[in-house]
């Protein structure tokens, strides 16, 4: 009933910038908060950075000053515009999203995840 689908992951050298994107799809009521979380190979998920509807951010020490996160609710899309990378951010980055849809019966709040695109930092 619902999808989150990312974008904008590959390779890219170090000092290089990236900007993902995360489309959400589906009988959307609304969407609370947003999120992108990252995990490296060995290593557990991690919350990078989020983003309510009204647009207070959160980020992680290790990417402040280099990650924006940005939404547009009227696309239902979420935004993570990295710059300055390192190789220490090579992982797989997932889009996590508190969505209130309709099931065509009743409304339901669920929190969802995207499939997943991975970043590579590396030169």
């Amino acid at each position: 009933q619902v999808q989150l689908v990312e974008s904008g992951g590959g390779l890219v050298q170090p000092g290089g910038s990236l900007r993902l994107s995360c489309a959400a799809s589906g009988s959307i009521t609304s969407i609370n908060v947003m999120g992108w979380y990252r995990q490296a190979p060995g290593k557990q998920r991690e919350l990078v950075a989020g983003i309510t509807r009204a647009g207070s951010t959160n980020y992680a020490d290790s990417v402040k000053g280099r990650f924006t996160i940005s939404r547009d609710n009227a696309k239902n899309t979420v935004y993570l515009q990295m710059n300055s990378l390192k190789p220490e951010d090579t992982a797989v980055y997932y889009c996590n999203a508190d969505i209130l849809y309709y099931t065509g019966s009743y409304h339901r709040m669920i929190n969802h995840w995207g499939q997943g695109t991975q970043v590579t930092v590396s030169s």
